[in-house]
């Protein structure tokens, strides 16, 4: 196996659903299945001793939900990046998983390149969404009533909506910007209030329905 390799983790609690997507990612050259867990604890324990890229991760687990699974990786400092895969599609659960940091949510119906296609966008802190996740996104960017493209936003905070509407996660965008992941977050709770939007993902479908993602 390649160094170069995307190392990930898969955490589900149907073990034959696990060997599934094991030999389908496996088949992709540059990617190559670490661990497996059946519960958020063993996950955790995983991730912290491992280190994988990527934790191809479903919302539901035994013993806690996979947002807070997810929020642990993010409280602990840990570099995995999350890729929810869950056969929900209600706003609930994609909230929660988003709210937690996935970087991207797909449904388990997602045909098998697709993931694969995901696993390596999420482990280079882009987004994928399934086309019904992606709905409910745009959905929730509707109650914003801003329709000036710039909102007073200042230009840093336009440079990091323009990241934003990429689908790079918060690390992605300090890197380029030469900022801190703190000083990033600080400017979406700034952008979030100037534009009229309650979370980081309406930033995201704001960011892109005004055009800062052209270009």
């Amino acid at each position: 196996m390649s160094n170069t390799s995307i190392r990930v983790i898969l955490v589900d609690d149907h073990p034959a659903l696990r060997v599934g997507l094991r030999i389908m990612l496996e088949q992709a050259p540059d990617v190559q299945v670490i661990a497996e867990a059946g519960s958020g604890q063993e996950a955790l324990a995983l991730i912290q001793t491992l280190r994988p890229d990527v934790a191809v991760l479903d919302y539901q687990l035994p013993d806690m939900p996979g947002s807070q699974v997810a929020t642990e990786i993010y409280r602990l400092g840990l570099s995995t990046r999350v890729l929810a895969l869950s056969a929900y599609a209600d706003d609930a659960t994609i909230q929660s998983m988003v709210a937690s940091g996935a970087v991207g949510y797909l449904l388990k119906e997602e045909a098998a390149a697709t993931i694969v296609e995901a696993v390596r966008a999420t482990a280079r802190g882009e987004g994928r969404w399934s086309a019904r996740v992606a709905s409910r996104l745009a959905a929730w960017a509707v109650r914003s009533t801003s329709s000036e493209r710039n909102a007073d936003l200042t230009s840093r905070e336009q440079e990091v909506l323009r990241l934003l509407a990429k689908g790079w996660d918060n690390r992605r965008i300090g890197r380029e910007l030469h900022i801190s992941e703190h000083t990033v977050r600080f400017h979406l709770r700034n952008i979030c209030e100037k534009i009229g939007v309650q979370t980081r993902t309406e930033a995201a479908v704001w960011a892109v329905r005004n055009g800062f993602g052209e270009g």
